[in-house]
C-alpha cells in the first residue's frame, strides 16, 4: 500500500480530535489525511470553513433585538419595497 511517511506536528488536543473524528467516519487517522489530501489535490483547492458564532457584542444585540420583539419595540412595518427605502432615507 504506501511505502513511505508523511511526519506533521500538532497539539495533543488537535491530534486526539482529528482520530476521533476519523474513526466516526470508519477511517483510521492515517486513511483520512490521505483522503482529504487526495480530495485537495484532485479539486485544486481547499476549503476551511470556520465556526460560526456570534461574538459576545452580537450575542447581546441578539438578546436586544429579541425583547424588541417580544414586546413590539422598534420596529417598523411597510408594504412594499418603496416604502422600506423611503422609511431608511428618512433615518438619515
Amino acid at each position: 500500500m504506501s511505502d513511505t511517511t508523511l511526519t506533521i506536528r500538532t497539539d495533543k488536543n488537535t491530534k486526539q480530535a482529528i482520530a476521533d473524528f476519523a474513526s466516526s467516519l470508519g477511517l483510521s487517522t492515517s486513511a483520512f489525511i490521505t483522503a482529504a489530501t487526495l480530495q485537495a489535490i484532485r479539486e485544486g483547492e481547499l476549503t476551511l470553513t470556520p465556526a460560526l458564532e456570534p461574538t459576545p457584542y452580537l450575542e447581546k444585540i441578539m438578546r436586544e433585538v429579541d425583547e424588541d420583539i417580544k414586546h413590539n419595540r422598534n420596529i417598523t412595518r411597510t408594504n412594499s419595497k418603496e416604502e422600506a427605502v423611503s422609511h431608511l432615507k428618512s433615518l438619515m
